[in-house]
């Protein structure tokens, strides 16, 4: 038990990891505001619990496994975009592509948050199996994926979130 997966850190991570996973596999029964405000708690505390991690030597070869099926990743994603509706869509500004391009690039919220449950998820069925080899590469796969990939993503949505949720007036009234 003195091995880094079992760090206090690592474990209040895991315990945001759990309820950040329940809280979008049972999507389907909130409003949109609801959705939006959850959010906009839940998405911060996992860039924070993520960011103060550290991120240990791996040990296994390709062990972990990837258990987000496209059927999974669809019913969050479909969730997601139906709840948020016009509100889904955003002008993406963080992105290296942007810099080329003549005409804004258009990123989802729905899709975006689909992209870090998967890798959450994952995370969480390989820190699962108690093997703590297994768990430790899992964790170094999840820091590494928050570094290069869903980290700034989960920015994004935050932004894009903040703006529907505080600066449009017909943001809670408005259901399609």
């Amino acid at each position: 038990m003195k091995h880094s997966v079992y760090s206090k850190n690592v474990l209040e991570f895991v315990t945001v990891c759990r309820e950040f996973c329940k809280w979008l596999e049972n999507t389907e029964v909130e409003e949109r505001d609801v959705f939006a405000w959850k959010a906009l708690k839940m998405l911060p505390l996992l860039y924070l619990k993520t960011s103060v991690l550290e991120k240990p030597e791996t040990v296994l070869d390709d062990f972990l496994e990837k258990i987000v099926t496209e059927k999974d990743y669809e019913y969050i994603h479909t969730r997601i975009r139906t709840i948020m509706g016009r509100f889904d869509e955003y002008l993406e500004v963080f992105t290296p592509d942007m810099q080329l391009s003549e005409t804004p690039l258009i990123s989802t919220v729905s899709e975006n948050i689909a992209d870090i449950y998967q890798d959450i998820k994952d995370f969480m069925h390989n820190y699962r199996t108690a093997v703590t080899d297994i768990m430790n590469d899992a964790l170094a796969e999840v820091i590494t994926q928050f570094e290069t990939y869903w980290g700034q993503k989960l920015l994004n949505v935050l932004r894009a979130i903040h703006q529907a949720y505080y600066g449009n007036d017909d943001f809670i009234d408005d259901k399609k």
